[in-house]
């Protein structure tokens, strides 16, 4: 049965109308039309679909849409707003956040799909680790499947990022 539900994203309330138990992704994909979340496997194995909730990485794919009511959910699109509100910057978001800025320096996509789910840990993980080493990176990382063999310039799109991060720049 369909209820009526607020959701905070990116920083905006909707109000959804969907059942308390639809996977949160696709309330993100069907109603409010934000594709930067993926459906991969659809048992959050791969990563495809994460976002942040209150600045942690979920699995939007199995996380219920009712478990966000009065939280915070960030996806990829909300990213810049995210850090621009994190540094405490007044005015317009930056167009990109580092790491998505980094993504591109880097050219790290190959096919992309995973990309969503990569850079969404990543955020998570600089968000608590400033200058993070190799072997951080590796095991924050280490849930996010990428099939195309693109890990050497994910780590090296992370490192650029928090490196811009650590400075207060933009992207």
């Amino acid at each position: 049965m369909a209820s009526k539900l607020r959701i905070k994203v990116n920083g905006l309330v909707h109000n959804v109308t969907a059942s308390l138990d639809t996977p949160l992704l696709y309330v993100l994909h069907n109603e409010l039309h934000l594709h930067g979340p993926r459906f991969g496997c659809g048992l959050a194995q791969c990563g495809a679909c994460s976002v942040l909730l209150d600045g942690k990485e979920i699995r939007s794919c199995v996380t219920p849409v009712a478990a966000v009511s009065g939280k915070a959910v960030t996806t990829l699109e909300g990213l810049p707003a995210l850090y621009a509100q994190q540094r405490g910057t007044s005015g317009a978001a930056p167009v990109l956040h580092p790491l998505q800025q980094a993504w591109i320096d880097v050219q790290v996509p190959q096919c992309g799909y995973c990309q969503n789910g990569m850079i969404i840990q990543a955020a998570d993980l600089l968000s608590t680790v400033k200058r993070p080493t190799d072997q951080q990176i590796r095991v924050a990382m280490n849930g996010h499947l990428c099939r195309c063999g693109t890990q050497l310039r994910i780590l090296d799109a992370i490192k650029r990022a928090a490196a811009v991060m650590a400075k207060g720049g933009a992207a």
